[in-house]
């Protein structure tokens, strides 16, 4: 099993393996470029968006500056909408349906580490450094018609129902059902929405 396979299953793997590292410079690359393209240069953002992204359809919008780690683990539904200063840590999937709507300052992470610090860098080598800090994943996914408001803040594993707003601030530690509205830390649902 390669690294890469052992990343989007769950497993711990090496994030500086080969493959991966390749991936995530050709990510930091693309997304420095696209961070830097001119405003009004819709064409060459298309172009960028193809070559970095999992999988896209129609009407996406990404203000600069935005974040990834690779890219490609990231898929947009229809008409989504992505507000300026946003991280994706996509070590796994992200998968966001139709008619999203994401709020200034949203972090999603699908990465996290073992919390036993001999387990996340294992041994220490002989000249006293350590490799490359062990890590694990869960996919992120947010369903149709979602709206993440300002500044929330997504944990690995969590899945978001259709037509749910998630209040600015938060951190959603927990799923969310369809048509509900939560918010906090931790996020919790405060009441239904009424569709």
């Amino acid at each position: 099993m390669t690294e890469r396979e052992k990343m989007l299953a769950g497993q711990l793997y090496d994030c500086g393996d080969t493959e991966l590292l390749t991936q995530w410079h050709k990510a930091k690359d693309l997304i420095r470029n696209y961070n830097q393209t001119d405003s009004a240069d819709s064409e060459e953002k298309e172009r960028i968006l193809n070559e970095l992204l999992g999988g896209r359809g129609k009407n996406l919008w990404i203000t600069p500056p935005f974040y990834v780690d690779y890219g490609n683990n990231i898929y947009f539904g229809n008409n989504c909408e992505v507000n300026m200063n946003c991280t994706f840590l996509d070590d796994n999937k992200i998968i966001i349906g139709n008619n999203a709507l994401i709020a200034p300052n949203v972090q999603i992470y699908t990465a996290f580490h073992p919390t036993n610090a001999a387990n996340r860098f294992g041994p220490a080598r002989e000249d006293g450094s350590f490799e490359f800090c062990k890590t694990q994943t869960a996919p992120v996914v947010i369903g149709d018609n979602v709206w993440l408001g300002g500044g929330a803040i997504l944990m690995p594993g969590v899945t978001i129902g259709n037509n749910v707003v998630i209040g600015a601030g938060s951190v959603v530690t927990r799923d969310f059902p369809d048509n509900t509205i939560a918010c906090g830390n931790p996020c919790r649902i405060i009441r239904k929405n009424d569709i």
